[in-house]
């Protein structure tokens, strides 16, 4: 593999354990810039060691500047709701448009091959309202970490899944919509090699458009902190054969911020969130 994009050394900026009487974990994680310049971290957490069944609300920082290494924390946000058939909430995502927030999120479900994804919206990143159209997809097996992007007009919505609801081969999908609330078409826009259920390699999908290619990241849990990124010339399919990167990370986002791209790095006992430089060579 001829590696184009590298990821720099890797910085603590938030340690959910602070203060606290047990250690605590950040896993799938998003960040945002509010309309007065101040970040936001919203992100799975619990208490170690790993309890992804019992991540019942999201962590949520702040900080003045995005490589602050020490983030505030505050008080977590929307709590698991049993009449919303919520039974965890996993990997937000968090888009800005027409002045108000819009968070997707995994909100679990009894059934693992009709998993829910749901939208929550703000109008000031701290008080959260589920949407009356909930679920926004359901789809298995345990379909999550969902990511949106706008390209030309469209919303494109990625997230991992199998081939069948059921298991299959571990796949990046797509749904689209032209108003956050109503997703169709789906598409399957990546496949891997290797078949199962929970867990993979097609986990937390991440998708960048930057000089005319767009990029997929995904966590390949190939060991548990690993990530791969894939180049592509659309927005709807990538190859297994086209990585162009690899990186000691899990739960990934990326972050342009003053023109230069940012990687995180999270997830069961690392200790918290970390960043790093990501750059093209």
């Amino acid at each position: 593999m001829k590696r184009r994009v590298v990821a720099g050394e890797f910085r603590q900026i938030y340690n959910p354990s602070l203060h606290e009487t047990e250690a605590w974990y950040i896993n799938d994680h998003c960040f945002i810039q509010d309309k007065c310049g101040l970040w936001h971290m919203f992100g799975i957490t619990q208490t170690e060691p790993a309890k992804p069944l019992e991540e019942k609300s999201f962590a949520h920082a702040t900080s003045r500047t995005l490589c602050n290494p020490q983030w505030e924390k505050q008080e977590h946000v929307l709590h698991t709701d049993p009449s919303w058939k919520e039974t965890h909430v996993w990997a937000p995502h968090i888009v800005f448009h027409d002045d108000t927030y819009y968070m997707f999120y995994c909100a679990g479900g009894e059934s693992n091959d009709k998993y829910r994804i749901h939208l929550a919206a703000s109008q000031d990143l701290w008080n959260w309202k589920r949407h009356e159209a909930n679920p926004m997809v359901i789809d298995g097996f345990d379909a999550r970490d969902p990511m949106v992007i706008n390209h030309e007009g469209l919303w494109i919505m990625y997230y991992t899944a199998t081939s069948t609801p059921a298991g299959g081969h571990h796949t990046v999908e797509t749904v689209t919509s032209t108003n956050l609330v109503e997703w169709g078409n789906k598409q399957r826009v990546f496949t891997h090699l290797q078949t199962g259920t929970f867990g993979g390699p097609t986990e937390s999908p991440f998708v960048i458009q930057r000089n005319g290619h767009f990029y997929l990241m995904v966590c390949t849990n190939d060991p548990y902190n690993t990530s791969a990124i894939y180049e592509s010339d659309t927005p709807f399919g990538w190859s297994i054969d086209n990585v162009v990167g690899e990186f000691p990370t899990h739960a990934s986002e990326i972050i342009l911020h003053e023109g230069q791209y940012y990687i995180s790095r999270a997830g069961w006992g690392e200790g918290g969130l970390y960043l790093a430089k990501l750059d093209w060579v």
